[in-house]
């Protein structure tokens, strides 16, 4: 591991790759990375329900590496050397993976807690809220009414 991973993995406080056996791991991407994943599958995508395969592959040509070197040049590469079935299943333990080590903030105890507490915060008459009291005041006559 560079010294470089290693200030990634302490600063983002998790691992970094997922080790297959055999020499092959899996590691995590960085948002750039996903992006250009997702851009070179909507090249390789000639119709809607091939996106979800394709998308697939190329990250998995980013994310798959042997002894530390990428296993697949392109998305393309890997549509060639993989069959659908691994494909999906690495798929699978790559998005379960990136999961554990990157929780979302809308998952968990905590997560629910603050939201609930959110929703039940008292606001103010005014800041946008409907008011029990203001609906029993009768409009006010002026000009232009």
């Amino acid at each position: 591991m560079s010294e470089s991973e290693r200030d990634w993995t302490v600063l983002l406080g998790g691992r970094r790759r997922l080790d297959l056996g055999e020499g092959l791991t899996l590691r995590l991407l960085s948002a750039m990375e996903v992006l250009e994943a997702r851009r070179e599958a909507g090249a390789l995508a000639q119709e809607g329900r091939e996106r979800a395969l394709c998308a697939n592959a190329c990250l998995l040509a980013k994310a798959l590496e042997r002894d530390g070197r990428p296993l697949f040049d392109s998305g393309r590469a890997a549509l060639e050397g993989l069959r659908i079935e691994d494909i999906a299943a690495l798929a699978r333990r790559w998005a379960r993976f990136s999961r554990e080590e990157n929780p979302s903030p809308e998952e968990g105890e905590e997560a629910d807690a603050l939201k609930k507490a959110w929703s039940t915060r008292l606001t103010r008459a005014f800041s946008g809220v409907c008011s029990g009291l203001l609906g029993r005041c009768p409009p006010r006559p002026g000009p232009g009414r």
